[in-house]
């Protein structure tokens, strides 16, 4: 059986099963089902949260029957693959499923970090590291000096002079990569390594796919950290069983079939979880939302091409997205007018972050390729018009608009947070925990089909609909290319505009 028919036959089994148990609401009313939703007023109606979860449900369901993870290189992300490419075809677009090789590091059992001495002996929280080697060792912990007294630990090898050969090495997070930290522990002999964060919450970390060294390396928490840095005669326990290798995923590209083949529109989000747990809000909030908005813009005929992207492997570096960008020719590039990111739209303990295309704020990364701040604009326009408050973000490189930056490409995007700490002003705006996490689930197990926050998955949802709508009738304000028809509104201008049908 080739590799096609094999997904198709995934992709109906799974889709049997999945109508099985979910309500058929994801179709929206019966007008949505046979109109053409050629302005805002009516795609914002048929783009629904009920289909959004509909697309969550399927792949939480994908996970019960995958050992609960979608990770790339996975039974698991092949089945969201599938999944995706029948839910494209059936909407009518052309649909490229691109395969490429990767990396992969997958945890095989969960990491186990115990106390064994002294008493009460135990099990305690931890998380492993992406990348991290297999070892099972029961040994002395030696921590490192942490600032004030070394605003860099473990960054240097000097940091670990005169480190007992055996021990278990207990680190900071900050300053340098947790794989430079992992490197000169196991160069001074240490026998694993326990990182701990310098913020509140858990720590969720990422080696290299280039990190290869056989030692076990896991995170914990900055209260955990600094108890066991301050407990003498320290013994533990750290087991970790992982394996890492070549293994072949793919991306999921699905294109309108009308629209300027020189003018392409992307919107784009990652398809895969971490091998912690399912991902349904990392990213099954981004990529169910881009299903259902491609579903209800299925009978429009939009004047640019329209294209959207469902990444594999962003959880191993941005991998995907990167391949696809690396894949094309220069004249290939020259065609996308922009690109439009969506990575965790729905954080349990929201906020409302919009890419800052114009780094207005002044501080972090810097501004878009040009276009970027007009994207962010459009954005804004649409929190404007909802009443809605709403705080740039920076492009810090974490998801898969980095690749397209990284070309010229201009991009934005939504985000309503990960494993940072909400504010009290942020409280103030939108409501919500003061410090604890955006997502408290971030990376974990509990990243279920039920650690969302409907109201930001709602919101957000139309917002990608509204953007990308606007896009594909109309790219004048980012590069020049007005297209057909006047597809823009201005602030406070509620006139819709007819697109051809």
């Amino acid at each position: 059986m080739s590799k096609k028919m094999t997904r198709a036959v995934i992709a109906l089994i799974l889709i049997l099963q999945v109508f099985a148990v979910v309500p058929f609401a994801l179709a929206g009313s019966a007008a949505c089902e046979n109109r053409v939703n050629n302005t805002f007023k009516k795609l914002l109606e048929c783009v629904t949260v009920d289909g959004v979860r509909a697309h969550q449900a399927a792949l939480q369901a994908i996970a019960d029957a995958n050992n609960g993870i979608r990770t790339s290189g996975t039974p698991g992300y092949d089945a969201s693959v599938a999944y995706a490419e029948q839910v494209f075809r059936a909407a009518g677009y052309n649909v490229t499923v691109q395969s490429f090789q990767f990396q992969t590091f997958i945890s095989l059992s969960p990491s186990v970090l115990e106390q064994v001495s002294p008493a009460p002996a135990g099990p305690l929280d931890n998380i492993i590291m992406a990348y991290s080697g297999s070892g099972d060792v029961t040994a002395a912990i030696t921590a490192l000096a942490a600032p004030p007294a070394d605003a860099t630990p473990g960054c240097e090898a000097t940091d670990f002079a005169g480190f007992p050969a055996g021990n278990i090495a207990l680190i900071r997070r900050g300053a340098c990569t947790f794989a430079l930290k992992a490197t000169n522990a196991h160069n001074a002999g240490a026998t694993g390594v326990v990182i701990y964060n310098n913020i509140a919450g858990p720590l969720n970390g990422t080696l290299s796919a280039t990190f290869t060294l056989n030692i076990g390396v896991t995170g914990v928490t900055q209260a955990l950290g600094q108890q066991l840095a301050a407990t003498p005669g320290l013994v533990m326990r750290l087991k970790t069983d992982t394996f890492r290798g070549i293994a072949t995923t793919y991306n999921v590209l699905a294109e309108s079939t009308s629209g300027d083949p020189n003018n392409v529109v992307m919107a784009g989000a990652h398809l895969d979880s971490v091998n912690a747990g399912p991902g349904i809000n990392d990213n099954g909030s981004g990529s169910a939302a881009i299903l259902e908005v491609a579903e209800q813009m299925a009978k429009i005929k939009p004047r640019n091409k329209v294209r959207f992207a469902l990444w594999g492997a962003e959880e191993s570096g941005l991998v995907g997205s990167t391949y696809y960008v690396n894949s094309l020719s220069q004249a290939e590039r020259d065609k996308i007018a922009l690109y439009l990111n969506f990575d965790m739209v729905g954080s349990p303990n929201h906020v409302f972050f919009i890419y800052d295309g114009d780094d207005s704020d002044a501080v972090g990364a810097p501004a878009g390729p040009g276009g970027s701040a007009e994207i962010e604009k459009t954005f804004e326009r649409y929190f404007n018009s909802v009443g809605l408050p709403f705080k740039g973000t920076d492009f810090s490189g974490r998801s898969d608009y980095g690749p397209f930056i990284a070309v010229g490409i201009p991009s934005g995007g939504l985000f309503t947070g990960a494993e940072g700490i909400k504010t009290a002003d942020e409280v103030a705006l939108w409501g919500g925990t003061a410090g604890q996490q955006y997502d408290p689930c971030y990376h974990l197990a509990c990243d279920t089909y039920n650690n969302v926050n409907l109201f930001a998955l709602d919101v957000n949802s139309d917002a990608i609909a509204y953007s990308v709508l606007q896009y594909a009738m109309n790219t004048e304000d980012v590069n020049g290319q007005k297209g057909k028809g006047n597809f823009q509104l201005t602030p406070g201008n509620s006139e819709e505009h007819q697109a051809s049908q």
